[in-house]
């Protein structure tokens, strides 16, 4: 089955991509786990330089990126560009942050020295969902290359070009080019990718549905497996409500991003006294 590429807002195909087939993918997989192996002796002042550089690219080509999503899968351009600006941010955090998070942790005991040590596990496996294309991916690439993991994403099937395009700012930010790697494949090719013993760990965003299955293939193998998935949002009003913020907020929290927020306001709670009032002046 292709994978495409269909601009929402017209319904007209972009582009389309011929899926990895399974042996290409376990050749990624290999160049992934040899490039792993050599990226876990690097340093953090030596992670920390790419991922700025990382920042710095989407700082400064935003709009370019940007694009892509509102194209992609029909994010305004003003929430696109905020979107790529907040990825530069999560790139900075992990790139200052990294190394004081991951320090050992001395725990005292009757033993002569006892520790808690934070040492990377190898290849993570993401499936990201097509909401928040580049937010959702970077928010795990980031910390997960800074501690010295290597990442593989399969993206949503509708996205295919923001999933390339996030590989392209680390490939051009200066990052070994196989340690992180998107694979353009379905659904049904991913459980031979969890079942590959050089990767270590999944982590998903998106339905139970896909949750369940990631989890189930991840604990069958005992790898571990870091899941966000669905839920029902309500949106309580109480009777000593400012209304006119209330509603404000409101319809942001059930707009933002087309109304394609795990965390969108699904359901309108609101006390009898002001429902009238809520309603005529919504």
């Amino acid at each position: 089955m292709a994978i495409e590429t269909v601009n929402p807002a017209t319904g007209k195909l972009v582009k389309t991509f011929k899926p990895f087939t399974n042996e290409k993918v376990d050749s990624i997989i290999n160049k992934t786990h040899g490039e792993f192996l050599k990226w876990t002796a690097t340093s953090f002042a030596e992670r920390k330089k790419l991922m700025l550089n990382g920042a710095k690219i989407l700082k400064n080509e935003k709009e370019k990126y940007a694009k892509i999503l509102t194209i992609e899968m029909g994010k305004p351009i003003a929430q696109a560009i905020s979107e790529v600006e907040k990825c530069a941010w999560v790139c900075e955090y992990y790139a200052e942050n990294a190394e004081s998070i991951l320090q050992k942790e001395v725990i005292k005991t009757d033993a002569s020295e006892s520790f808690v040590q934070f040492d990377p596990i190898g290849i993570v496996l993401a499936v990201m969902p097509w909401n928040f294309p580049y937010w959702q991916v970077f928010r795990f690439a980031a910390p997960a290359l800074m501690a010295g993991n290597a990442g593989l994403l399969k993206h949503a099937s509708n996205v295919p070009k923001s999933a390339l395009a996030i590989e392209e700012v680390f490939q051009k930010a200066g990052f070994p080019k196989n340690i992180f790697r998107t694979l353009l494949i379905n659904s049904n090719q991913v459980d031979n990718v969890i079942e590959n013993p050089k990767v270590k760990a999944t982590t998903l965003t998106g339905s139970e549905y896909a949750g369940s299955m990631v989890a189930a293939k991840s604990g069958k193998l005992l790898k571990k497996s870091v899941l966000e998935l669905g839920g029902s949002d309500p949106f309580i009003i109480l009777k000593d409500a400012n209304l006119d913020e209330a509603i404000k907020t409101a319809v942001t929290a059930r707009l933002l991003n087309n109304g394609q927020s795990c965390i969108a306001a699904k359901r309108f709670i609101v006390v009898k006294e002001i429902a009238e009032d809520f309603e005529k002046n919504l």
